[in-house]
């Protein structure tokens, strides 16, 4: 097993791997559920993107998992030494690997990576149904600190202010005051 910067011809493979372990576990996925595909792209097309931009942010912080010569996963990172803080956005195993402390081992890897660059603190981040993902980064010392809600709203869906009951461009909102002066 080792744990090395990633290549430039591994990032199709990197982006399959990563469509196939956030099945279930991805925001874009849920986007999907409710309003199909979005723009003529569906989840998985968006989901391979967020590598992209990991890539984008840092392009040295892409980790690949090699066992036998096989990527066997890989984490992205990215570090802002301002605040002291390292991110890691996304952490994906092939599913042969799973359930066997790989991915704990991609985690200390970034951890350890970060503290040699002078960081102080990490951030990771995962929805409340990845179960086993909530449950490795506890148990790698990361504490939780905050719930976040995604809302998505369909643009070419009329909204609750564009109705019959819309105020005029050219008229102030009931109960406005007039301008000062």
């Amino acid at each position: 097993m080792k744990i090395r910067p990633s290549r430039s011809e591994e990032i199709p493979t990197l982006k399959r791997m990563m469509v196939e372990a956030f099945e279930g576990v991805c925001i874009d996925q849920g986007m999907e559920a409710l309003f199909g595909p979005i723009h003529g792209h569906d989840w998985r097309w968006r989901k391979a993107r967020h590598l992209d931009w990991d890539l984008a942010k840092d392009p040295n912080g892409v980790f690949v998992l090699e066992i036998d010569g096989q990527i066997a996963g890989f984490i992205t990172t990215w570090q802002d030494h301002e605040a002291g803080i390292g991110h890691i956005p996304n952490l994906a195993l092939a599913p042969e690997f799973r359930g066997q402390g790989y991915g704990r081992k991609l985690i200390e890897f970034a951890m350890d990576h970060f503290r040699r660059n002078g960081l102080t603190h990490a951030k990771i981040e995962t929805l409340v149904q990845n179960a086993v993902g909530r449950h490795l980064y506890k148990s790698c010392g990361f504490r939780e600190v905050a719930w976040q809600i995604h809302f998505v709203a369909d643009l070419s869906e009329q909204t609750a202010s564009e109705s019959s009951d819309e105020v005029s461009a050219d008229e102030p909102p009931t109960g406005s005051a007039p301008p000062a002066g």
